[in-house]
C-alpha cells in the first residue's frame, strides 16, 4: 500500500452499482442439486454345485443339453438368456416346473426379508385387546343332608371298660384264680387245658394248670412264680374286663405297682392255709404291702 496517495471518499453524484448494469454484468444463478445416484443392484448370485437339485426337470434337461457335463451345465444355469434358444428348456420354463432352479435368488431373500418386516410392522400397530372378564362361576347347589341318628354316632363296644388287678401275697392263688375265670368265661379252649394239664403234671405241678393260662412266661412255668404282668380279657352282658395278674414276689414290686397303677378295681386274694395267711401280714409279708400300695394308687 503507497502511503502518500491520497485518501479515497466516495462521489455523492455517481449512480448505485446495479447487478446487471450498464456494462452487462450478470449474476450466475446457482445449479441445482445433482440428482441422486441410483442404488446399486445387488450382484445376482450364481448357482454352485451344492445348490443344485437332482430331480429338478430343469436340471435334468440342461445336463442332458450339456451332454453330461456338469460344469457346462451350471455355466448355462447361470446365463439363463442362452437357455431360451432350447425349446424343451423354454417348454418347462413356461409349465412352471424350473422354479427350482431360478438364479435369481437374491430377489427371492428380499422378498422374503420384505415379507418379515411388513409381518413385525403388523404386529407392532395391532392393538391389544384386553380380554374380557370371565363369567361368574354358578354357584354351588347345596344338596340336602340326611339326618343323623345320634345313637349311631357312637363307636366302639358301648359296654363299660374295667380293669382288674389281682394283688396279695406270692403263691396266694392270683394266677390260678385268673386262669379260672377266663376258662369259666370260655375265653380258653378245652384243647387248650388239656395240654396245660399235660405239662403241669409233667413238672410236678398238677395244680398249677390254670396259672399256666396267666404265666405265659418259661421262667415263670419253671419256678411257679409270676415275674410279668400278666393281661387277658373277658366279658360279660353289660361289662367288658381285663385282667392283670402281678406278681407276690417281693422282688418283683416295681411291676405290681406298675399293674396297678393302670387298674381301676383291686382284688386282694388272701390264703386261708395256715402258715400262708399269717406271712402274708408279717414283715416282709406282701399281703399288708400291696393293700397299702394299692389304697395310695387310688384303687378301690
Amino acid at each position: 500500500m503507497n502511503a502518500g496517495a491520497p485518501e479515497w471518499k466516495p462521489n455523492v453524484g455517481a449512480a448505485s452499482w446495479t447487478p446487471g448494469g450498464s456494462a452487462g454484468f450478470t449474476v450466475a444463478k446457482p445449479s441445482p442439486a445433482p440428482a441422486p445416484a441410483p442404488a446399486p443392484v445387488p450382484d445376482r448370485q450364481e448357482s454352485t454345485a451344492s445348490d443344485i437339485d437332482e430331480n429338478d426337470p430343469l436340471w435334468q434337461v440342461v445336463l442332458k443339453i450339456a451332454e453330461g457335463d456338469r460344469t457346462r451345465a451350471l455355466k448355462m444355469i447361470n446365463n439363463p438368456d442362452s437357455l431360451t434358444q432350447y425349446p424343451e428348456v423354454v417348454a418347462i420354463l413356461a409349465s412352471g416346473d424350473g422354479d427350482a432352479m431360478e438364479t435369481d435368488d437374491w430377489e427371492k431373500n428380499n422378498d422374503t426379508a420384505g415379507g418379515d418386516l411388513a409381518k413385525e410392522v403388523d404386529e407392532k400397530m395391532t392393538i391389544d385387546e384386553k380380554p374380557k372378564p370371565a363369567a361368574p362361576a354358578p354357584a354351588p347347589v347345596e344338596e340336602p343332608q340326611p339326618e343323623i341318628d345320634p345313637a349311631s354316632l357312637q363307636e366302639g363296644d358301648p359296654r363299660e371298660h374295667l380293669n382288674l388287678v389281682f394283688i396279695g401275697h406270692v403263691d396266694a392263688g392270683k394266677s390260678t384264680l385268673s386262669g379260672n375265670i377266663l376258662y369259666l368265661t370260655d375265653n380258653v379252649d378245652k384243647r387248650t387245658i388239656e395240654r396245660y394239664e399235660k405239662e403241669a403234671k409233667e413238672r410236678n405241678r398238677e395244680s398249677w394248670f390254670l396259672a399256666f393260662i396267666m404265666d405265659t412266661n418259661e421262667e415263670e412255668r419253671a419256678k411257679g412264680k409270676t415275674v410279668e404282668v400278666g393281661k387277658a380279657h373277658f366279658e360279660t352282658v353289660d361289662k367288658r374286663y381285663t385282667i392283670m395278674d402281678a406278681p407276690g414276689h417281693k422282688n418283683y414290686v416295681p411291676n405290681m405297682i406298675r399293674g396297678a397303677s393302670k387298674a381301676d378295681i383291686g382284688v386282694l386274694v388272701v390264703s386261708a392255709r395256715k402258715g400262708e395267711f399269717e406271712a402274708g401280714f408279717d414283715r416282709g409279708g406282701q399281703t399288708r404291702e400291696h393293700a397299702m400300695l394299692a389304697k395310695t394308687l387310688g384303687v378301690t
